[in-house]
Order: C-alpha cells, then structure tokens, then sequence
C-alpha cells in the first residue's frame, strides 16, 4: 500500500513537471501565474463550448508543428 502511494506521488510530480515545461516551453515561463490560469481557463472554456473541436483540432496542429520543430533542431 505504501508502495502505491509513493508510486502515485512520482506520478503526480512528473506530470507537473511535465506541465511546467509545457509553459516554458511555449515562451511563458515568465508570466504572472494569474495570467496564466486565466490563459488556461479561457482555453479550457474554449474547448468545451460550441467549436470545442476545431479549435481543439488547431490547438493539436501547432502543438504537433512546435513539437516536431524542436526535433528538427534537437
């Protein structure tokens, strides 16, 4: 049992580090942590209303793009 919550807890910290570097790396790393909740906010908003598709869609195509840009040039 202690082994899971320990497991669990590795977990959860990668992904927040994984999410951190997700704001980095797409140049915010600097901003107010208020702007970017609202950021977040505003897209999940985005996602969920009406166009939630095409615009998760296009969200999905930059993010692919930024990521095959940095194998390019790593």
């Amino acid at each position: 049992m202690q082994r899971t919550k320990q497991d669990e807890r590795k977990a959860d910290t990668r992904n927040k580090i994984q999410l951190g570097g997700l704001v980095v790396k797409a140049g915010l790393g600097e901003e107010e942590t208020a702007v970017l909740l609202g950021a977040f906010i505003e897209a999940a908003d985005a996602l969920n209303g009406p166009n939630g598709v095409a615009i998760r869609r296009r969200f999905r195509r930059r993010g692919d793009a930024a990521f095959k840009e940095d194998q390019r040039d790593g």
